[in-house]
């Protein structure tokens, strides 16, 4: 269920108001009618409405003067012109006023229809971007790390905190939920900024290959070693180490690991003599380094080192409020990558995109629009433009065989609107436009069922 559109008839012919009137009011609009430019003023003033349709030729105020009259005032619905004397130069000017279409009468019922909801929706998807553009500005002072829901807000309240200071930072989260995003960022709003960030991953390299990326190495430590090489840590030194994977430290590193932390030195391999070093360390983990300890794998002291300030990073599917401005940013980078118009995504698109898991988390999702981006010139990206696994996500699961017992109406209301408010974070906006309905009803049902929190 969506909500009826509020359209304004300016028309002073009572024949042509009365077929109309008929017309969209079949189609579920809600219909006002004024017979002058003065009088849709008026009413234009006292109420919001989402479509006007005008004639042009009309006493006192003819319809160019409402046009201009309501851009002067930033009136914002869809505006059709519909008369019966056109020309050229009158159809430019009242586009250049912000007429949506010109139509000419006698105009077929359908063409009418087809043009306002094409309008209508057009409105929708430019609001819809306006308001996700907003918001990534909002959150513009963190880089790239994006996201308004609750559990993002937090996290930037710990990466503000924590980048203004040397402590270490353990982030723990899926595959894909942007751990060295943080990482960088956490390194680049502080006073280490000007200084090195170094990453390694840990479990990419052998145990000496390692121990030598970690500490460096002196010529002849190793079949190989040609020449001194120096490490991460001395690399680094008076910046910041972001570690990925940190599980995958084999454990007799870890002690060698741990003095290096506590002690501020390394000894590279082939060498006696320790190197001061001053590092902040960022480490990352996919798994619960918790179990790791209790399993033996992972020391205890190395594991309270390193998780001075905890980050849990969430998967996506559990703050999918934050989509649609993923989904925004993406599109804007992409458009400079291929050099074209950033995209839009149709309703029925960005449905399924928020509906589906994501089990890469942004990655995932960031390979899903440039992927629409590669394969298609059009300029919105549509359900055929989507990945197979977001399609195949969609598909309802096969309905058991049982009787299935009725609910009462109210009932079925009061589920759907603890859904939405559960999906949307809890956010009443999104909320009532998941539901189809306006603000202010929702806000009653609210009370009407006890959901206010």
């Amino acid at each position: 269920m969506t909500p009826p559109v509020r359209t304004l008839l300016v028309e002073d012919e009572t024949n042509m108001v009365r077929t109309l009137t008929k017309i969209l009011e079949r189609k579920g609009y809600v219909v006002d009618a004024a017979g002058t430019g003065e009088e849709a003023l008026q009413r234009l003033s006292a109420a919001s409405y989402d479509l006007v349709i005008t004639d042009l030729n009309m006493p006192v105020m003819d319809g160019m003067q409402l046009l201009r009259e309501m851009k002067q005032q930033q009136l914002d619905p869809v505006i059709i012109v519909l008369t019966g004397h056109g020309t050229i130069q009158s159809a430019v000017e009242a586009m250049k006023l912000g007429a949506g279409d010109y139509l000419i009468k006698p105009c077929h019922p359908d063409e009418l229809l087809m043009v306002a909801a094409r309008l209508l929706e057009l409105r929708q998807l430019r609001r819809e971007v306006t308001h996700l553009r907003q918001q990534l500005r909002e959150v513009e002072r963190f880089g790239e790390i994006i996201g308004k829901s609750p559990r993002m807000q937090e996290i930037y309240q710990i990466i503000e905190a924590v980048s203004q200071n040397k402590s270490n930072v353990l982030l723990s989260g899926e595959n894909g939920t942007g751990k060295e995003l943080v990482a960088r960022t956490i390194h680049a709003k502080g006073p280490l900024s000007a200084k090195p960030f170094l990453a390694i991953n840990c479990g990419a390299l052998s145990e000496t290959l390692l121990e030598s990326q970690l500490f460096g190495h002196r010529k002849g430590a190793f079949t190989g070693a040609i020449e001194d090489h120096e490490g991460v840590f001395q690399a680094a030194d008076g910046g910041t180490l972001f570690l990925d994977e940190i599980t995958e430290i084999p454990q007799p590193l870890q002690v060698k690991f741990l003095r290096a932390i506590q002690e501020k030195e390394v000894t590279p391999l082939g060498s006696t003599r320790p190197v001061r070093v001053d590092v902040r360390i960022i480490a990352a983990t996919n798994r619960n380094l918790e179990d790791a300890v209790r399993n033996g794998t992972f020391r205890t002291d190395l594991f309270y080192r390193l998780n001075v300030v905890p980050i849990d990073l969430p998967p996506l599917r559990e703050r999918r409020e934050d989509i649609p401005l993923l989904v925004e940013r993406f599109t804007e980078d992409f458009s400079r990558v291929y050099g074209v118009e950033p995209k839009r995504v149709t309703p029925a698109a960005m449905e399924r995109i928020i509906h589906y898991a994501w089990p890469g988390n942004i990655r995932e999702l960031q390979n899903a629009i440039e992927r629409a981006f590669a394969l298609s010139s059009e300029p919105e990206i549509t359900l055929k433009d989507l990945p197979p696994a977001v399609l195949r996500a969609e598909e309802p699961a096969p309905a058991a065989e049982s009787v299935i017992e009725p609910l009462p109406l109210e009932e079925i209301e009061k589920r759907n609107i603890m859904a939405a408010l559960q999906r949307t974070g809890g956010n009443k906006n999104e909320a009532a436009r998941l539901l189809g309905i306006d603000r202010q009803r929702l806000y009653r049902k609210i009370e009407k069922y006890g959901l206010a929190s």
